[in-house]
C-alpha cells in the first residue's frame, strides 16, 4: 500500500508541473513563437487537436476524451496486474497515467493540448511535445526495461 501511494504521488507530481508548465506557457509565449534555450532545444507554443504526433487531429473531442479514458484504464488494469517486485514498471504505469491526464486536463479545458518542447537543427525539427508526452514516452521505456531485467533474470518462484 505504501509503494501504491508513492506511485501516486509520482503521478499527481507531474501532472501538477505538467499543467503548471502549461499554464506558464499559455501565458506567458505568443502563439508558434520560439524561445531558444540551446542550439537544438527551444520553447515552442503551439496546440494540438491531435493525440500523439498530431494523430487524429480531425476527431471530434469526445471522441479523442473517450479514447484517452479507454487507454487510461487500460494501462490502469495492467499495472494492477503487475508484480510487487515489477518497481521500474509500476513507476513506467504511474508516468503514462500521469501524462495521460495532464494532456487529457487540456483538451477538456481547452479543446486542445498544450506542446511547448522543440528539438531542432537548421534543417531538421522534432514534432512539438510537452512534459505529459515525455512522461508517456519514459513511462513505456522503463514498462520495457522491466520486462527486460525480467526476461534476463528468468521466471520468477511461484510464475508459471
Amino acid at each position: 500500500m505504501r509503494a501504491l501511494a508513492l506511485y501516486g504521488a509520482v503521478a499527481v507530481a507531474v501532472v501538477i508541473v505538467d499543467q503548471w508548465i502549461k499554464y506558464l506557457v499559455e501565458n506567458g509565449m505568443g502563439m508558434q513563437q520560439a524561445i531558444e534555450l540551446l542550439p537544438f532545444l527551444a520553447l515552442y507554443r503551439t496546440h494540438n487537436t491531435g493525440v500523439a504526433f498530431s494523430m487524429f487531429a480531425g476527431s471530434n473531442d469526445w471522441q479523442l476524451i473517450a479514447l484517452v479514458v479507454a487507454v487510461t484504464v487500460f494501462i490502469l488494469w495492467l499495472a494492477w496486474r503487475s508484480g510487487a517486485h515489477q518497481h521500474w514498471a509500476r513507476l513506467g504505469f504511474a508516468l503514462i497515467v500521469a501524462g495521460a491526464v495532464g494532456n487529457l486536463i487540456d483538451r477538456v479545458a481547452l479543446g486542445y493540448v498544450v506542446d511547448y518542447v522543440l528539438f531542432h537543427t537548421p534543417g531538421w525539427s522534432f514534432a512539438v511535445f510537452n512534459l505529459a508526452d515525455a512522461a508517456i514516452t519514459v513511462g513505456a521505456g522503463l514498462i520495457i526495461l522491466q520486462e527486460v531485467i525480467d526476461w534476463r533474470r528468468g521466471p520468477a518462484r511461484g510464475d508459471s
